[in-house]
């Protein structure tokens, strides 16, 4: 979708409904045992700098892009082992956050649908391989 057919960002509440999205989604993260080996002891920078994706993401200021260049996700996570479990995890703390400041519907499940898409774009193991299967 276009960034006209597509602005949760207004809808939901703009960068204050992000910033307590990002707050709620960290405090599972850091207690996720998943998670934690992946993410550093300090959650500022990458609180920081996921703020400012989900802000473009949802259709707001392009601000990762401004400060960044593009994304490119994929590319900027590969030194992180992402499989099945860690983007199940990812997906789980992300949903729990979502509940938590009560992100209203339909953007709730269309937003959630979006970032469960891209969850799976991060993959870059192959769980077979990592079970040594």
């Amino acid at each position: 979708m276009s960034r006209t057919e597509y602005n949760a960002y207004n809808e939901i509440g703009g960068f204050e409904t992000v910033e307590r999205l990002v707050t709620a989604f960290y405090k599972r993260v850091s207690e996720h045992p998943t998670l934690i080996p992946l993410f550093p002891n300090d959650f500022k920078e990458t609180a920081r700098k996921q703020k400012q994706f989900l802000t473009q993401f949802l259709g707001g200021p392009p601000l990762y892009t401004e400060e960044f260049g593009h994304p490119m996700l994929r590319k900027r996570h590969l030194r992180f082992p992402i499989g099945n479990k860690e983007r199940e995890a990812w997906l789980s703390c992300m949903s729990g956050a979502m509940e938590e400041i009560k992100l209203p519907e339909p953007w709730r499940e269309l937003i959630f649908q979006r970032l469960s898409l891209t969850a799976h774009h991060m993959m870059n193991q192959d769980d077979l391989n990592m079970r040594g299967g």
